[in-house]
């Protein structure tokens, strides 16, 4: 992938998310749909975007019994996403259920931990260990299940692909130098990930939120 930004339309509103999608096409690789923008809009939402002519990312973080996530998996099939994610903690047959109803040319990635989360909150929720063990054990497990790659942070995306060399890494929360961090708690900036393995930056709010959306992501692209 020559671009490998990906940007965030996380917005309810398809008038919204076509503006801003067709306001940076000239700088980014992909359009990420999140949950909030299927929700409202569903199929015919995500077809009005692909349109525009990039590669969609349908972030839905499916998590449910095997056999529910793999008719999930089925019913979005027609809208030929490249790339799907499902929760690597709903357990290995999950994920293979998930990748084996997938499209052949949707790529399924494991999401590992939330990039809101940080240890205190790990430890709130009753998980074990650091962040660090938290997605190497995921990213582990997401492997051995056939998916292609996983979601990770910035922090760990470098040990991950360090273990998993052929994997491919979706790496949300990124900020640019001096950049606002958010609800994000473990950020880096997109050329750091870049340069510790990522294959797809996500990038939301420091273009979508910027004066100009266009500038914003000129700015970021120019970094890579």
């Amino acid at each position: 992938m020559s671009n490998p930004i990906f940007v965030a339309l996380d917005t309810p509103i398809l008038d919204n998310a076509l503006e801003l999608a067709k306001s940076v096409e000239g700088h980014v690789g992909g359009l990420k749909l999140g949950l909030e923008f299927f929700c409202a809009n569903g199929h015919h939402g995500v077809h009005e975007i692909q349109k525009i002519g990039l590669p969609i990312f349908l972030d839905l973080k499916l998590h449910d019994i095997p056999n529910t996530v793999a008719k999930a998996m089925q019913a979005i099939n027609v809208l030929e996403p490249a790339i799907v994610t499902v929760h690597a903690s709903g357990g290995r047959a999950m994920m293979e259920d998930a990748k084996a109803a997938a499209g052949i040319n949707t790529k399924v990635v494991g999401v590992t931990l939330l990039t809101s989360l940080d240890q205190r909150d790990m430890t709130s929720i009753g998980y074990n260990g650091s962040p660090h063990d938290q997605v190497e054990r995921l990213a582990n497990l997401s492997a051995e299940a056939g998916l292609d790659g996983i979601v990770c942070s910035g922090n760990e995306v470098g040990a991950a692909h360090k273990v998993w060399k052929d994997g491919y890494f979706v790496v949300p929360g990124l900020r640019p130098a001096n950049g606002k961090a958010g609800d994000q708690k473990r950020t880096v900036t997109p050329r750091a990930a870049r340069d510790d393995g990522a294959s797809v930056l996500v990038i939301g709010r420091p273009i979508t939120a910027a004066e100009n959306p266009n500038s914003a992501a000129r700015s970021i692209e120019a970094t890579l």
